[in-house]
């Protein structure tokens, strides 16, 4: 008996220590875990200082929202509207004959250029009597005068078309040429000088005087009208010279005969009788 239980006893103890070998064996830490976790900490902290910049706040990024697809929506094809002629908002003019553009409606204003056939000009407005037409010139556009219609034709509208005052009409200016014509004799020897009036007014009185430069001899005359004395014969005369007209006028008679002495003429013109209104000279020089 004492036997058994001794038996039951080491038997007992035996299996104590088999279970106590097959336990888990528990590792001793070397140093205390929570100072290795915060000298880990630190190294890791101080690497991320070094490394990364400041920390920012940014803006928000705005993001792109895609539209949804674009269906188009077809039309249906219209037909072509057929042409037409348009009448010219500012009316053009042309003409058939080459025309003289003036500084105003009418021959007695000066010239600024001309508008010429092949030419379109531009229409600006007209006179009062709508026979002027005020246009821009064709070969320089910083110059407008006046054209008459007598040879032109308008395209457009002239009717809403301004119209112009004429600026007041330019003073006339007389002019005249003349010439040596030849000698004359009945009771002396006289002097023929052809007149032609160049300009826009009449002539109604004179004075021409003329000098024998061989002889230094001078003799004057001044008379309303002109006077042609033909030889022996009678002489002509004529109230006035009118613009365009040619009249042969003789002068004082010379008490001898000056053929082949050198002379001078000089005659003054003037507008109106007794030597009045406008007057002009021209002098030449001759020998007979």
């Amino acid at each position: 008996m004492p036997h058994t239980i001794r038996r039951i006893g080491f038997v007992s103890i035996l299996a104590l220590v088999i279970l106590a070998c097959n336990l888990p064996v528990a590792t001793t830490p070397t140093s205390a875990p929570g100072a290795a976790y915060t000298a880990a900490a630190l190294t890791v902290a101080a690497a991320v200082n070094q490394t990364l910049a400041p920390f920012s706040p940014q803006p928000p990024v705005e993001t792109f929202t895609p539209l949804p697809a674009f269906t188009a929506t077809l039309f249906p094809t219209l037909s072509p509207t057929p042409n037409f002629t348009a009448t010219p908002s500012i009316p053009l003019i042309s003409v058939t004959v080459d025309t003289n553009c003036r500084v105003g409606p009418g021959m007695v204003y000066d010239l600024l250029g001309g508008l010429f056939v092949g030419q379109t000009a531009e229409v600006h407005g007209k006179n009062s009597s709508n026979n002027y037409f005020y246009i821009r010139l064709p070969e320089n556009s910083r110059i407008f005068c006046w054209v008459t219609g007598q040879y032109a034709t308008v395209v457009g509208d002239t009717a809403l078309l301004p119209v112009f005052t004429p600026p007041p009409t330019p003073t006339p200016i007389p002019s005249f040429v003349m010439a040596f014509s030849g000698l004359d004799s009945c009771v002396g020897w006289w002097v023929e000088l052809r007149l032609k009036n160049t300009g826009p007014v009449a002539f109604r009185s004179m004075t021409v005087s003329v000098k024998d430069i061989t002889t230094g001899t001078t003799l004057t005359d001044a008379e309303n009208g002109f006077t042609d004395i033909d030889g022996c014969l009678a002489s002509g005369t004529t109230a006035s010279l009118d613009p365009g007209a040619v009249y042969t006028i003789s002068t004082p008679a010379f008490a001898y005969n000056p053929n082949n002495h050198k002379m001078r003429a000089t005659v003054k013109l003037c507008t109106l009788v007794n030597q009045g209104g406008q007057c002009i000279s021209n002098t030449i020089e001759f020998k007979p």
